[in-house]
């Protein structure tokens, strides 16, 4: 017989065992509830032959517990330790950018948590008959918390980078609102990451070298449309047209319609996109 006693105080995590060692399939199993002066005391008794099994199935319950019922609190002890200097809004927000990052690959990234926490779970149970859960998960899943530091490390390279990304646009809103219009209307006929600058008349405008000169007010760029922004920021515009030639509004036009917020109008569809649909499209 291979008995397993699991130890805690916390009536959370009893409940959840307790819920879930209902479902174990491997048989025959019993399973009792105590209260101990020190803990609360889950004890499981099989009695089959595949000691193994039966060891697995258990790490499995307490890896899943692990998963479900504290991954969260490890991040945010994680983030206080390492990123103390963040805000409690600011330390919220890299919080959810962790969950995200995890929803956005959840079978790879769940696979390695899990995979990790039932190794050591399994190795423990192995060699021992108690498992004192607070003391386990405090010093023995230390892979399982190397993965999340990684992914708090990560979140907090998003954040930064999404904050520098809209202190940038708000600092050329805010040298385009200290500004006069140069003109009325500017047309941007736009496809894949190619720009043409035209002026209210439909001529292409001849950007020069001089519009490159310090328009910028962050060493953020947009690659080969660094010369459209910097068009748009010299000529300062009333109304900006963008002609979506491939209809995709992708980051840069995204960025467009934020720094000249109000300014801005979107077609995929007018006299302009079609004729320039039917042109090959050369970046001026």
């Amino acid at each position: 017989m291979k008995s397993i006693c699991i130890k805690t105080n916390d009536s959370n995590l009893l409940n959840y065992l307790l819920n879930e060692l209902d479902y174990v399939e491997i048989e025959p199993v019993y399973i009792s509830s105590n209260e101990f002066k020190n803990y609360k005391n889950i004890v499981i008794h099989y009695r089959g032959n595949e000691d193994s099994k039966f060891i697995h199935e258990i790490s499995c319950i307490l890896s899943c517990l692990v998963i479900d019922e504290l991954e969260e609190l490890f991040l945010k002890n994680l983030l206080q330790k390492n990123y103390f200097y963040f805000s409690g809004d600011e330390k919220k927000h890299i919080l959810d950018i962790c969950f995200s990052i995890f929803a956005d690959d959840f079978n790879v990234y769940f696979d390695k948590k899990y995979n990790c926490l039932i190794n050591d779970f399994e190795t423990y149970l192995t060699c021992n008959k108690s498992i004192v859960l607070n003391g386990f998960i405090n010093f023995r899943i230390k892979d399982y918390i190397s993965i999340l530091e990684d992914v708090v490390d990560e979140a907090v390279n998003a954040f930064v980078i999404e904050k520098e990304y809209f202190e940038f646009v708000s600092l050329l809103k805010m040298y385009i609102n200290s500004q006069s219009p140069n003109c009325e209307v500017i047309h941007l006929v736009y496809n894949s990451e190619n720009s043409i600058l035209l002026d209210e008349n439909k001529n292409i405008i001849s950007v020069s070298d001089d519009i490159f000169k310090a328009k910028y007010l962050s060493d953020i760029t947009f690659s080969s449309n660094d010369y459209a922004l910097n068009g748009l920021l010299s000529l300062l515009p009333k109304k900006i047209y963008i002609h979506l030639i491939d209809n995709c509004i992708d980051e840069f036009i995204h960025t467009l319609a934020l720094i000249f917020e109000g300014r801005v109008d979107i077609c995929t569809d007018c006299n302009i996109c079609n004729l320039y649909k039917k042109k090959t499209f050369i970046k001026k």
